[in-house]
């Protein structure tokens, strides 16, 4: 076996429509492909791509993910700022962890997502 890479990670909805609005117009990802007449549609981040997919149209029970995908943004607190304006609630406020910020918040079906930006160099450690 030889992995090369991820080619896409799947995110569970219970209502398409509502995910396909929230990932394509709220977080203004690019839809990408549909898959044909499923209710599925992949949506690009610039290094992973996410499919989003009706749960129960695959044979498969709906179960949010609850460990946040990491999205790379340069500005967390503009980000953060652009998606409240647009009526999305954050878990807490902005994480420092001493290498990065991060705020987490959900999709409409309860996955949960995060901004994320590292602003030390790869090899930093937190507090030092």
């Amino acid at each position: 076996m030889n992995v090369t890479g991820v080619d896409f990670i799947a995110v569970p909805t219970q209502d398409f429509d509502k995910a396909d609005a929230f990932y394509g117009d709220v977080l203004g990802l690019e839809r990408s492909k549909q898959w044909g007449q499923m209710p599925a549609r992949e949506y690009e981040t610039g290094s992973l791509t996410i499919a989003v997919m009706q749960s129960d149209a695959f044979g498969q029970t709906f179960a949010r993910h609850t460990a946040p995908i990491a999205l790379h943004v340069d500005d967390v607190e503009a980000a953060r700022k652009e998606l409240e304006d647009k009526g999305v609630t954050f878990h807490g406020d902005i994480i420092d962890s001493g290498v990065c910020h991060m705020a987490i918040f959900n999709d409409p079906d309860g996955n949960s997502l995060m901004f994320h930006h590292r602003y030390a160099p790869k090899d930093a450690k937190p507090g030092g």
